[in-house]
């Protein structure tokens, strides 16, 4: 059984960082593909980050290259996002989500778990 719960979310000028975390209270965590997702106002759930289940392999959405990094603790069942040069654009709410198994195409990936979602808002 996989139960996320996300933190970290906040309000924060553009410019500044964030590091998102996502707990799983489960006892598998490591047979976890783990990502974020956002979603703003209006628009649809997009793919943001993925790591594998060790941590090894990691792939990211284009307008998070450079500036976001996703990570693993598996001896905390948590993943993390730091983002950092946050923009306007980046306001969402952010879902963390889980899969037994990646996909070919990673922007593909379709989660079967998901978190409740944080909200991030960044100021111009």
């Amino acid at each position: 059984q996989v139960q996320l719960a996300e933190s970290g979310g906040g309000l924060v000028q553009a410019g500044g960082s964030l590091r998102l975390s996502c707990a799983d209270s489960g006892r598998t965590f490591s047979s976890y593909v783990m990502g974020w997702f956002r979603q703003a106002p209006g628009k649809e759930r997009e793919f943001v980050a993925v790591v594998t289940w060790g941590g090894g392999n990691t792939y990211y959405a284009d307008s998070a290259k450079g500036r976001f990094t996703i990570s693993r603790d598996n001896a905390k069942n948590t993943v993390y996002l730091q983002m950092n040069s946050l923009k306007p654009e980046d306001t969402a709410i952010y879902y963390c989500a889980a899969a037994r198994s990646t996909a070919a195409i990673p922007t593909q990936w379709r989660p079967a778990y998901w978190g409740q979602g944080t909200q991030v808002t960044v100021s111009s």
